[in-house]
């Protein structure tokens, strides 16, 4: 608006040359972009003789003043804004308000020395250039609308999982562009149509949890199926490689049936299983496939003491198996929850689940061990034990409980040197 104009009204109503006040009017549009203002300024000119009105004809105005806007961020969006970083999701500021502007709102909201790029800069930058710059700058400043989708691709080479919220017209290639891509119910239909989630709230706290949410449901979704698989896997592997020198079979079709339904009970309450996770969610397959790995690995071994000559072995065999099941799974559970925070998780004792989860682990350990005194025991096949054979079957599972430990410990060790 300076370039356009040649004077300036003042608040008399006197026109002077804007040479004379230019100095002030910068200082003062400067002054309010420190503080967070926007500023519009405005001129005018006489255009009463003109039928139609050309770009051409922007000039020789008259300055009259300047116009102040103030909208501050919400209170607890630095809050949320740390709740953010601690879940692993860094935020980034596109706008089109100067530099001034945008580097006092982030400071307002977080950021102690933030990284700025201007629009005018991202112009003369390749598209190289731009994905080596992007992920280290934390203001885009006076960006263009067509600069935003530039910005998203160049994140998305450099390798970063990109998540855009935008609420106008402008925003839409961007929208596009982002791998999750919001919006806000206020927001003009072409920028809610782009979006993959619309807001009802206005407030990011709603992203905090639903990343949480989100976290959570994978991660359980996860325990699930790579726990059911690693130890189905691992029955299966030690009822064909004991059926080979075993003189009876260890195990008859209804009791496995009868088994995996004691088994996959409890694991039904994973979906209940809270534990919060604080970095990003890249980390918890990696803890559930190491866990299915240690599981197939030490499960085997415990073939040489299941007293072959005893016809009621089977017996021994369905309460070990099930048993450890279900404590291995406890020491499987916390580090598949820690491995996304720490390189070596915590032991299974300081383990936590969910009250449900709980209760069905301590009611599937109790059936197994009075299964054998119920009616429909001989129908199934199962008959009462020895009291030594119950002691045996405990020291079975305390090893098998010890040695899942260690090499949960060993494994993550070895990986973190990685």
């Amino acid at each position: 608006m300076l370039d356009i104009s040649s004077r300036a009204e003042l608040s008399d109503g006197s026109i002077v040359p804007l040479d004379s006040v230019r100095a002030e009017v910068e200082r003062q549009w400067r002054t309010c972009s420190s503080e967070g203002h926007r500023v519009l300024a405005v001129a005018y000119c006489d255009c009463a003789e003109l039928t139609r009105i050309a770009r051409a004809d922007e000039t020789n105005m008259v300055f009259m003043g300047l116009v102040v806007l103030s909208d501050p961020p919400k209170a607890d969006i630095a809050a949320t804004i740390r709740e953010l970083h601690e879940l692993g999701i860094a935020l980034k500021i596109i706008t089109g308000d100067n530099a001034l502007i945008a580097e006092h709102v982030a400071r307002k909201v977080g950021f102690d020395q933030p990284r700025i790029l201007t629009g005018p800069e991202m112009r003369g930058m390749s598209a190289q250039a731009l994905m080596q710059r992007a992920p280290g700058t934390d203001l885009f400043v006076e960006i263009e609308p067509a600069q935003k989708e530039r910005i998203i691709l160049a994140l998305k080479k450099a390798g970063q999982v990109v998540g855009y919220i935008g609420d106008g017209i402008n925003d839409a290639p961007a929208l596009h562009a982002a791998d999750v891509s919001l919006s806000v119910d206020s927001a003009v239909a072409v920028a809610r149509e782009a979006a993959d989630f619309v807001l009802l709230e206005h407030d990011l706290e709603v992203l905090v949890d639903g990343v949480r949410e989100g976290r959570r449901t994978f991660a359980n979704t996860l325990k699930y199926v790579f726990i059911a698989t690693s130890a189905n896997f691992g029955n299966m592997f030690s009822m064909a490689a004991a059926s080979i020198y075993l003189p009876f079979l260890p195990l008859l079709p209804k009791q496995i049936l009868l088994i995996n339904l004691l088994t996959d009970l409890p694991e039904m309450t994973i979906a209940g299983d809270r534990r919060r996770f604080r970095t990003r969610a890249s980390a918890a397959p990696l803890g559930h496939q190491v866990h299915s790995q240690i599981h197939a690995r030490i499960r085997y071994p415990q073939l040489g003491v299941r007293l072959p000559d005893l016809r009621g072995a089977d017996l021994a065999w369905r309460d070990n198996g099930t048993i450890s099941h279900r404590l291995v799974y406890r020491v499987r559970r916390l580090s598949i929850a820690d491995r996304a925070r720490r390189p070596e998780p915590r032991p299974f004792f300081q383990n936590r689940p969910s009250k449900l989860l709980a209760a069905a682990t301590g009611a599937v350990v109790v059936a197994a061990f009075l299964m054998p005194h119920f009616p429909l025991a001989p129908l199934l096949g199962f008959t009462p034990m020895p009291a030594k054979f119950y002691a045996i079957v405990a020291a079975i599972v305390l090893l098998y409980v010890i040695a899942a430990e260690i090499a949960k410990r060993i494994f993550y060790r070895a990986a973190a040197r990685k």
